[in-house]
């Protein structure tokens, strides 16, 4: 790294600073949205909120209102590898335990043809399919109420074939980075600790993406940074491993957080910032991916993920944000083991408090989920990418009860960004991404807010969740 892009970093670190505000919002009972008059010129957004959620598909979590709307591309129908067709099970609130990583995506994948989803762990006949499930509306009434008022995306495909490590990386930097996307794990002569980022003391497998048809390597978990020791926040990393905790062949990448930095934007991750968090919270936190957030002063902008509920009523959303889960349990992730209807509680209560607060007048919200789960979907990915993941688009400008079906990706969420507020893209998937325009239209009549529910969890999902702990080890 030169010389200015190093004074760069160090001025960056003396100056951050971090907003915090009061209130929450809550709402019951769906309705289609109302108009109001005063349609602002141009553009008007000047919030982004992008929702990250925790495994699943599109066919699993959309494809039931697709079919009953006839809206949208989904589908209740699976077809298993001797060419049967497998009618999708309704699922139970706990959402199912299958097998997400890289070998099994592409195994349910199986080159475009869609059928090996009973081939990967966790999902046999003797199970009853637990990965061919789908969740009704009325599972979900929060999401299925957005995504009828408003516009959603059945045409959005993961950037790669990754669990959620892969995920998170690529969410703000569109580039695995020479990763495989495997979660990171121990490595004999280190201690590792909670988290897997650059102060994990874990390692990843890693391929360096200049050389085709190098071998995989295990490297530490982070993107590192080789940034003047003053602008680290603590005294045990090395200039020379630039933030890892040994020497890395792996090189530094810019994120969006970087950009924004830039062009003095404002950013915030909800998400727990503490590395003696709860399993999973920190974990999912994006920001210890990379040195140059952890160890600089972005790492201020990792701020309690219910505090996006009073920076909303509050009118101090930032100009981009991204809301992780949270929880001991990661209880309102909808992760595999968990209750889907909390999440959904969750997601209604967020965009409740949005919808309420000052700035919902020039906010996008867009809900999504980080991989497959690894639940069914009928869509074949295009070419390198892959499988769909649900995306609900919220706005008063989002079409109201549209069906965006031009093919986007994960990068689609920064390129919105990017063209929201005039950045640079990061690189080749989000300078060539398709942007939701057509989900929008800033030249209508504002759409209102909806009402939304808080559900109570049913009762079978309390007792299981009393009785079911948490996997500590769980890579995804």
């Amino acid at each position: 790294m030169g010389a200015s892009v190093r004074l760069r970093h160090a001025k960056r670190a003396l100056v951050a600073m971090v907003v915090v505000a009061v209130a929450v919002a809550v709402a019951s009972a769906p309705r289609l949205p109302a108009a109001h008059a005063n349609v602002p010129p141009g553009n008007p957004i000047k919030h982004v909120v992008v929702i990250y959620q925790e495994n699943h598909s599109f066919d699993e979590v959309l494809g039931a209102l697709c079919v009953h709307d006839v809206r949208c591309d989904g589908s209740l129908t699976a077809t298993l590898a001797n060419g049967t067709k497998y009618p999708l099970t309704k699922s139970a609130d706990v959402v199912p335990t299958v097998n997400h990583d890289t070998l099994s995506q592409t195994t349910a994948i199986n080159g475009g043809l869609m059928n090996g989803w009973e081939k990967i762990g966790g999902c046999a006949a003797a199970s009853k399919y637990p990965c061919l499930t789908y969740y009704d509306p009325t599972q979900i009434p929060n999401l299925a109420a957005l995504a009828r008022a408003y516009a959603l995306s059945d045409r959005t495909f993961q950037l790669s074939t990754v669990p959620s490590f892969g995920a998170h990386i690529e969410l703000v930097a569109t580039t695995l980075d020479g990763f495989t996307g495997v979660a990171p794990s121990a490595k004999a002569g280190f201690t590792a600790k909670n988290g897997w980022g650059c102060d994990s003391n874990k390692f990843a497998p890693w391929k360096d993406p200049t050389k085709p048809g190098s071998a995989v390597i295990n490297v530490p978990a982070c993107v590192p940074d080789y940034v003047d020791p003053l602008t680290l926040l603590t005294p045990d990393r090395s200039k020379v491993n630039g933030g890892a905790i040994t020497t890395t062949p792996v090189a530094h990448v810019s994120t969006l957080m970087d950009t924004m930095d830039t062009a003095h934007l404002s950013w915030r991750l909800y998400t727990s910032s503490s590395a003696s968090a709860p399993v999973r919270a920190y974990t999912w936190s994006i920001c210890p991916m990379f040195a140059d957030c952890l160890y600089t002063a972005q790492r201020n902008n990792m701020v309690p993920p219910n505090q996006i509920l009073t920076d909303a009523a509050a009118g101090t959303l930032p100009s981009f944000s991204v809301l992780l889960p949270e929880g001991a349990s990661g209880h309102t992730s909808q992760h595999n083991g968990t209750s889907m209807l909390a999440g959904d509680n969750w997601i209604g209560q967020t965009v409740s408090a949005i919808m309420s607060g000052k700035d919902w007048a020039s906010t996008a919200i867009f809900v999504t989920y980080d991989d497959c789960g690894c639940f069914y979907d009928h869509v074949a990915p295009p070419a390198g990418l892959g499988i769909r993941n649900p995306v609900v688009i919220i706005s008063p400008y989002a079409r109201a009860g549209y069906t965006d079906s031009t093919v986007a990706t994960t990068a689609s969420l920064l390129a919105f960004t990017e063209h929201t507020f005039g950045l640079t893209p990061l690189g080749a998937a989000d300078a060539g991404a398709y942007d939701y325009a057509n989900a929008f239209n800033f030249s209508q009549i504002p759409l209102k807010a909806v009402k939304l529910t808080q559900t109570a969890i049913p009762p079978s999902t309390t007792a299981y969740l009393a009785t079911h702990r948490v996997n500590t080890a769980d890579p995804t």
